[in-house]
């Protein structure tokens, strides 16, 4: 207890030290205020903007586009990540093609989504879901590997379909494993929805971005920098509790 204590306290304290040193840089004159204004003065902003109607009803655009094109990532990425692990063939053919189209940064491909779907909320979903379902696809994949063979041969000898296999065996000893992806899958997620959003959108919180750094607004650009890393690291905690409540499944 007294361990995990003192882990927090060092983890705001470094929080403190970096606030303190960028309002420290910015007061004196050591970095341009103009390029880098006073943290106190971002978040006063950050205050004022959160205000907004404008940005309030940005930031719903851009959450309803991010969960849509997560909730669609995450079974598709689940099924077909199953498929290749107990699919050998499947896998063998697969696989290679994965890791090429992973390895390739998405960011090019966003103007064919806008050339296929347009600038609306499709684009931008569908460019989310692009982004995410092959870490997804990849940590599913990984992930059967932690179940346990015994379990799996348990379970098929007392004559458990493929449905309940998956369900009753493979979730379970998975979701573990499952949960550090989707963290990591989020961030992938909330990335590309951003990004469709400040290369080509009528709204939310990445054209707000854009726009703003645009127009040299450097107060503004950076509380929404701040408004954006708050949002993933609040999901990123939530993911955590969930997961600390799930190691029992590990055993």
């Amino acid at each position: 207890m007294a361990g995990k204590l003192a882990i927090q306290l060092a983890r705001i304290a470094i929080v403190v030290a970096i606030l303190a040193l960028w309002e420290t840089l910015s007061r004196t004159g050591l970095v341009n205020p103009r390029l880098l204004p006073p943290a106190s003065e971002v978040f006063a902003t950050l205050i004022e903007l959160l205000q907004r109607a404008s940005v309030q009803k940005d930031l719903m655009v851009t959450a309803s586009e991010v969960l849509a094109a997560f909730a669609l990532a995450v079974p598709a990425g689940v099924v077909i990540g199953l498929l290749m692990a107990e699919n050998r063939y499947f896998g063998e053919v697969t696989r290679p093609l994965l890791f090429f189209a992973f390895s390739i940064p998405k960011s090019i491909f966003l103007p064919m989504f806008i050339l296929v779907f347009g600038v609306g909320f499709a684009q931008k979903v569908g460019f989310g879901f692009f982004s995410t379902i092959f870490i997804v696809i990849m940590s599913t994949a990984t992930a059967v590997e932690s179940v346990k063979v015994e379990h799996l041969t348990v379970a098929r000898s007392y004559g458990a379909t493929p449905a309940q296999t998956a369900l009753r065996v493979y979730l379970p000893s998975m979701l573990p494993v499952l949960l550090e992806a989707l963290r990591i899958a989020m961030i992938f997620n909330l990335t590309g929805v951003i990004l469709a959003e400040m290369y080509a959108s009528p709204d939310g919180i990445g054209h707000q971005i854009a726009i703003w750094g645009e127009n040299f607004q450097m107060k503004q650009l950076l509380a929404g920098v701040v408004m954006v890393a708050a949002i993933a690291m609040t999901f990123n905690e939530l993911i955590r509790w969930v997961e600390t409540r799930c190691s029992h499944w590990r055993t």
